[in-house]
């Protein structure tokens, strides 16, 4: 006689939600992942951040088939009693097995060796540049090249941390150090475990990393309550200087953009520093080494420090394209305060994701973040089939009366732009007092 099923509540699920007690749900069968959450390739962030919960959309959207088969050694027994799957759940399943059944996921292309040719020839020609010409415009333009360059990398780092780009494990991670950490000096293992949490919670204020960025930038008037980060696992206080630079941030965030990949610099040494679970942390280490030898020699070959600054200005300036890129599908769009909840993630993906409109041919010029909400869907998909799927992802939000928004890239700058606005403006109203400092009050003085 078979044994009787054993089931838990969603409330009692819910109780088995912290670091050390972590249970999650998938199909309706429970699994407890306390452990796995220490090696867990994705990091802890994603487990803990929907633990406790129903989480089939989400391992659907970020795991490959292959990893169903590693599930039985956590399940636990119980099944959860009150499991149901919403309308929007059905289709979205539905939409996700058509795509399996026509091997979209696993037809990737020729783009990634395309790109990385063109890496080659663009860093060639960088190098050949400096060391064999005298021309200041020529080192001007080699500065712009490397910019350039690093934006190619980045969607190459950003595909391969989602799914396999190359044919087996040991080239997708060899390409992925190559590519980040080593042309870049970007931490793919930073990279992943931020880009992770974004794909769950984004546009949570609390849990999604990319709207957190306090002091220079807000998007929403929420942050002037100091809520705390849970990715970063602190406070962000809104004070007096964040209201000082908050204020003008409309005016700023260009300027600042340009200047982006220093945060990024600075947050791959800081993870990689810290006590955090970083997987193969030798290997990024090495790589963020060499990236740090041969970008200061390339610079240092040039005739005297006015070219050097230029050079280093031109390639941050033109690689702040790709950091303005990321913003736009998700600063104009909406935000929540809250923990990011597994039985919405359609939900979550469309209303905080803003498409680009743009022709087939600048496909190469967006990297995939033209069909943002394609690619917040099906993040394992690889780009080349974004503009093929999204006549469908239309379709089922329709049916279901969920947005679908797209802007062309101009209209998308101006959204971004009034965001940002309406948040200064915002944090400017002195009826809303923070501690002073005396910049703030020598900038804002009356008279």
């Amino acid at each position: 006689m078979a044994e009787a099923k054993m089931y838990v509540t969603s409330d009692e699920l819910k109780t088995h939600n912290k670091s050390g007690d972590l249970w999650i749900s998938i199909q309706g069968k429970v699994y407890d992942v306390s452990d796995w959450m220490k090696t867990h390739p994705g990091g802890d962030l994603p487990l803990l951040n929907l633990a406790g919960q129903d989480v089939t959309d989400a391992y659907i959207a970020l795991h490959p088939p292959t990893a169903w088969q590693h599930l039985d050694k956590f399940f636990n027994g119980y099944y959860l009693k009150d499991y149901t799957v919403s309308n929007v759940s059905k289709d979205y399943r539905k939409l996700y097995s058509e795509f399996n059944k026509m091997g979209l996921f696993e037809k990737k292309g020729h783009g990634v060796m395309i790109s990385m040719l063109f890496i080659t020839m663009l860093f060639s020609v960088c190098v050949y540049g400096v060391l064999c010409s005298e021309s200041c415009f020529v080192h001007l333009v080699c500065g712009g090249l490397m910019g350039f360059l690093w934006i190619q990398s980045g969607w190459l780092g950003h595909d391969s941390g989602h799914y396999q780009i190359m044919s087996d494990r040991k080239s997708n991670r060899f390409t992925q150090i190559l590519t980040g950490n080593c042309l870049a000096g970007i931490s793919i293992g930073w990279w992943k475990r931020n880009h992770t949490a974004h794909h769950i919670a984004v546009n949570s204020l609390e849990y999604d990393p990319d709207l957190q960025h306090m002091p220079v930038f807000v998007v929403s008037s929420k942050f002037f309550d100091s809520i705390t980060s849970k990715y970063y696992g602190r406070k962000l206080n809104f004070d007096s200087l964040t209201r000082l630079l908050v204020s003008y941030q409309h005016l700023t965030y260009y300027p600042v953009m340009c200047v982006a990949r220093l945060n990024l610099f600075a947050q791959s040494f800081v993870l990689l520093l810290s006590n955090k679970q970083v997987p193969k942390r030798g290997e990024e280490l090495f790589g963020l080494l060499v990236f740090w030898i041969w970008y200061p020699l390339l610079v240092s070959c040039l005739p005297n420090w006015g070219e050097r600054v230029m050079f280093v200005l031109a390639s941050f300036s033109v690689t702040g394209i790709q950091h303005v890129q990321f913003t736009l599908n998700h600063f104009s769009s909406s935000v929540y305060v809250g923990e990011p909840r597994g039985n919405d993630w359609f939900e979550k993906q469309t209303n905080g994701t803003l498409n680009i409109t743009c022709s087939e041919f600048m496909d190469w010029f967006h990297g995939g973040l033209q069909f943002q909400i394609e690619h917040h869907l099906f993040p394992r998909l690889p780009r080349c089939h974004l503009r093929k799927i999204s006549p469908f992802v239309k379709d089922l939000c329709k049916k279901h009366g969920l947005p679908y928004d797209s802007a062309s890239f101009y209209k998308a700058n101006e959204m971004t732009i009034a965001t940002l606005r309406v948040a200064a403006l915002q944090a400017r109203d002195l009826t809303k007092p923070v501690p002073k400092n005396l910049v703030w009050e020598a900038v804002n003085h009356p008279g």
